[in-house]
């Protein structure tokens, strides 16, 4: 296991209007060299993407990858890239992050985030 305090979290679900996007699990303790998933619901927003930002406490969030869902594979941030974090889509509104080879270094908050075009807004969690 990772030492105390390096869990990966994930947010639970957040709700702007009549959208609810919805995270699982909320707390993930992988051990260390593993792949580990997190699994995010769009719910009805029709954009059809998914992106994931990560965020060590005391820091600003930082953007991981998008997943548009009739891509191939995903846009990265800067630092980011294939093959240690990736994302599948198993429909236009359930995207999974997946972490290659976990370190303690990926300890962090995950955030899924998508664009609501009918509220004309962002909704994350």
């Amino acid at each position: 296991m990772l030492p105390a305090l390096c869990s990966l979290f994930t947010a639970l679900s957040c709700v702007s209007g009549v959208t609810v996007v919805t995270q699982k699990p909320p707390v993930l303790t992988p051990t260390k060299g593993e792949k580990t998933t997190m699994h995010c619901n769009l719910g009805t927003v029709t954009n059809n993407e998914a992106v994931w930002y990560k965020q060590v406490p005391g820091e600003a969030p930082k953007y991981v990858l998008r997943n548009y869902h009739s891509w191939s594979s995903p846009s990265y941030g800067s630092g980011f890239s294939s093959p240690k974090f990736t994302s599948t889509d198993s429909s236009q509104s359930d995207y999974t992050l997946i972490i290659s080879n976990v370190e303690v270094g990926d300890s962090a908050v995950y955030y899924c985030s998508t664009w609501d075009s009918s509220a004309s807004e962002a909704v994350s969690q």
